[in-house]
């Protein structure tokens, strides 16, 4: 991917999610991988490693893409009836939505983290 061009300004919720950008300066630098973070932004610096994403995304996507996935299956077997093997599709289909869906998730959790200053919760005593 080619890094976008920086321009200062922090990018937009949906521009960082669905883009890969940095919260903070707005340079495609966020993933290293198709879900993995890069440690840091190669344009501004700041520590990706630094926010704690959870597995909160990946719970939720599980959820929603086995609904869809069901779903479909059902509706296709019950409008299509065809043979058996052409439920293989379902594998693709619910690798590809797991893989864009946590990168999206986790895209958007950690903008937010950033937007917010979000960090782990401390007791006064």
């Amino acid at each position: 991917m080619s890094e976008a061009p920086v321009t200062g300004a922090a990018p937009s919720l949906a521009a960082a999610t669905f883009e890969g950008l940095c919260p903070r300066c707005g340079a495609r630098t966020l993933f290293a991988g198709l879900t993995g973070f890069a440690p840091n932004c190669r344009s501004c610096g700041l520590d990706f490693a630094s926010f704690n994403v959870g597995d909160g995304p990946a719970a939720f996507l599980i959820l929603i893409v086995g609904a869809i996935v069901a779903v479909g299956a059902i509706l296709l077997d019950q409008v299509m009836s065809p043979p058996w093997w052409v439920h293989l599709v379902w594998l693709p289909v619910g690798m590809a939505l797991t893989i864009y869906g946590l990168r999206i998730g986790k895209a958007a959790l950690l903008f937010q983290e950033y937007r917010h200053r979000a960090r782990e919760g401390q007791i006064v005593k």
